[in-house]
C-alpha cells in the first residue's frame, strides 16, 4: 500500500488558524469536514498572535463607503473591488456572529462594542479585546469548533494537493511520526496563512513558513502580487532573539509617538496630516529611513513612547504590550519602547473569486494565503475581518459542491514518496538552509528593492532550493519539506517583485523613476503559475 493511512471526506480544510477554523465550522453543516493542521489547532498561526483588532462598521457616523475608500487607497488600488466590497460589507455580520458565539471585545459604556483608531482610516472603527484580540478570537472559533462534528488531524504536515486530472481532490500529508496519509475530498480549502518566515526579521510564528503558496503553485493554482510584503513598521529590537516581535499598531492607535534620536517627532516629515497613524508601508518606510540617516537608537530602532499617557490607559488598553516589555525590563508606562520594521504580512496570494474559488477547480482558499483583498498594502485590522468573512464564504461554497470521483492516481503518490525518501539520504543540514535563506531575503529583498539585489537574491535561493538537504529519520522530513516550501515562496516573492517595474504600496523600487501615482498606474496584477508569468495592465498585459 503507498499510504499508511487513508481518509476520505466531504471538505477538507487545510489550516488552523481563524479562516481556517470558521471554513471548517461553516463546511460541516454541508457534510463530513476535516481539519488538518501542522500545529495545534488555535495554537499556531497569526490569528492567535494579533493583537491589534477587527476592522466593522458599526456606528451611525461611519459607512461601508468610507471604509471600502480606505481600503481602496490604503491598498494603492491593487485591490480586487469586489472582495474588498463584501469584505467591508460582511465584517459587522461575522464580528455578530462571533459576540454571539462568546467572544468577549470590550464594550464603551453605551453597551456598544468598543472602536480604536487605526492607520489609514477615516473613523476609528478597529473592535478590541485589549491587546489579545486575536487570541479572544480563537478561543472562542476553537470551542465553537469543538462543538461541532469536524474531525481534525493535529500536526500533521501536507506536502501537496492530490488532483484527478485537472480538479483538486484532497492532499498527501506527513503525520507526526513521518507516516504517510492520503486525504481525499470533494473539496478542498486551504487556508495555511502566510509566510514572512522566509525573512530574518519576522513577527509570524514558526509556522509562518509559506506552505499554501508554494503547495498551491506547485498544483497548478495562479498566485497574483506575490511581491506585496507588508513590513510592520513596529517591531521589537531587542533582546537579539525577540527581534521582530510584534509592536501592535494599536500602540499608536491609543495615541503612541514615533521618535528619532533627537526626540524629534519625525512622522511630520513623512505624513504631517496623518502622522503616527499613516498606513503601515509610509510608517515602515519612515523608520528604515530614519535609521538609515543615523537618526536610530543604538539598538537599530527609533523610539516609541506612551509614557504621557495615563498609567491606568496603557495597563488596560495595552496589557500584552506592557507584560512583554517588562520581560525585556523596560516599563512602557516610565521609558519609551524601542522598535523597527518587521516582516508581517503577504498581501498576495492564490487568485480567487468572491466565493473563494481558486483556478483550480476543487480548490477553495480563504485568509492570508488569498490575495486580491488587500491590494499592495493592508490595512491594520483588516485581516482578522477577513478571516472570519472569507472564511465563512469558503467553507459555505465548498460544502456546497458536489461530490467529485476521487480516483487518486498511483503515479503521483510514488514521485511524492521518491521526493521526501531522497531526504533521507541528503547531506545538508535543513536549519542550515533555512538561515541563508532567511538572511538572504532580508538584505536583497526587504522593504528597499533594486534589481541587481532582487536578481542575486533570487539567484540564491534558487541555490538554495536545490541543496541535498537531510532528514535525520523520518520524524524529520516534515521540516525538510517546510524548507523546500519556503525556497518556493521566497523564489515567487523575488519573481514577482522583478515583474512590478514600479513603487506601489509596500513594493519600493528604488531603481525604477516613474511619474504616475497609484492611482493612475497602468499596471494591475502580478500572475504566477508554473505555466505562465507576467503583469496585467490596463490594456491587457504587460
Amino acid at each position: 500500500m503507498l499510504a499508511d493511512e487513508v481518509v476520505d471526506c466531504h471538505v477538507l480544510v487545510i489550516g488552523s488558524g481563524g479562516a481556517g477554523v470558521r471554513a471548517a465550522i461553516e463546511a460541516s453543516q454541508y457534510g463530513d469536514t476535516v481539519l488538518i493542521s501542522k500545529t495545534i489547532v488555535g495554537k499556531g498561526g497569526c490569528t492567535t498572535m494579533a493583537e491589534g483588532g477587527y476592522n466593522a462598521v458599526l456606528r451611525e457616523q461611519d459607512s461601508c463607503g468610507i471604509h471600502f475608500e480606505d481600503t481602496l487607497k490604503g491598498g494603492a488600488y491593487l485591490n480586487d473591488p469586489e472582495l474588498v466590497n463584501i469584505l467591508v460589507k460582511e465584517a459587522p455580520l461575522r464580528m455578530g456572529d462571533l459576540i454571539k458565539w462568546g467572544a468577549v471585545f470590550d464594550f464603551t459604556e453605551n453597551d456598544e462594542v468598543a472602536q480604536r483608531p487605526f492607520g489609514g482610516q477615516q473613523f476609528p472603527r478597529t473592535c478590541y479585546a485589549g491587546d489579545r484580540t486575536g487570541h479572544e478570537m480563537m478561543t472562542t472559533l476553537v470551542e465553537r469548533l469543538d462543538s461541532s462534528n469536524v474531525s481534525s488531524l493535529q500536526e500533521f504536515t501536507v506536502l501537496d494537493l492530490l488532483k484527478n486530472g485537472e480538479s483538486v481532490i484532497g492532499a498527501i500529508a506527513l503525520d507526526e511520526k513521518g507516516n504517510i496519509v492520503l486525504l481525499k475530498a470533494d473539496s478542498t480549502v486551504l487556508a495555511t496563512g502566510g509566510g514572512t518566515k522566509v525573512y530574518d526579521i519576522s513577527t509570524n510564528s514558526s509556522s509562518g513558513t509559506g506552505d499554501g503558496f508554494a503547495i498551491g503553485y506547485r498544483a497548478g493554482a495562479e498566485l497574483i502580487d506575490m511581491e506585496m510584503i507588508q513590513f510592520h513598521p513596529t517591531g521589537a529590537v531587542f533582546p537579539y532573539d525577540a527581534r521582530g516581535r510584534l509592536v501592535t499598531e494599536a500602540v499608536r492607535g491609543e495615541g503612541g509617538l514615533l521618535l528619532n534620536n533627537i526626540c524629534e517627532r519625525f512622522m511630520k516629515q513623512y505624513d504631517p496630516e496623518r502622522m503616527e497613524l499613516s498606513t503601515r508601508d509610509v510608517v515602515a518606510r519612515a523608520i528604515a529611513t530614519e535609521i538609515q540617516a543615523g537618526r536610530g537608537t543604538k539598538n537599530g530602532g527609533v523610539y516609541l513612547d506612551v509614557t504621557h499617557l495615563p498609567r491606568e490607559q496603557i495597563e488596560t488598553r495595552l496589557p500584552v504590550m506592557l507584560e512583554q516589555f517588562l520581560k525585556f525590563g523596560v516599563d512602557i508606562r516610565n521609558q519609551p519602547m524601542e522598535v523597527a520594521p518587521t516582516a508581517h504580512h503577504i498581501m498576495g496570494g492564490l487568485r480567487i473569486t468572491t466565493e473563494c474559488r481558486t483556478t483550480l477547480s476543487g480548490l477553495f482558499a480563504c485568509g492570508e494565503v488569498a490575495g486580491g483583498v488587500h491590494g499592495a498594502n493592508r490595512l491594520g485590522g483588516n485581516a482578522l475581518a477577513e478571516t472570519q468573512v472569507f472564511g465563512k464564504r469558503a467553507g459555505e461554497f465548498a460544502g456546497k459542491s458536489e461530490k467529485r470521483i476521487k480516483k487518486v492516481d498511483s503515479e503521483q503518490i510514488k514521485r511524492k514518496l521518491a521526493y521526501i525518501d531522497a531526504f533521507l539520504t541528503g547531506s545538508e543540514n535543513p536549519a542550515g538552509v533555512r538561515t541563508l535563506l532567511q538572511q538572504s531575503m532580508w538584505q536583497g529583498a526587504g522593504i528597499f528593492r533594486n534589481a541587481t539585489d532582487l536578481n542575486k537574491t533570487l539567484r540564491i535561493v534558487n541555490n538554495l532550493s536545490l541543496a541535498p538537504i537531510r532528514a535525520e529519520s523520518l520524524r524529520n522530513l516534515a521540516e525538510c519539506c517546510i524548507v523546500r516550501n519556503m525556497c518556493l515562496t521566497a523564489s515567487l516573492i523575488c519573481r514577482s517583485a522583478l515583474i512590478r517595474k514600479e513603487s506601489r504600496g509596500a513594493h519600493l523600487r528604488v531603481d525604477i523613476h516613474q511619474t504616475h501615482d497609484a492611482i493612475h498606474s497602468p499596471f494591475l496584477h502580478t500572475f504566477m503559475s508554473p505555466f505562465r508569468e507576467g503583469i496585467e495592465n490596463i490594456g491587457g498585459l504587460a
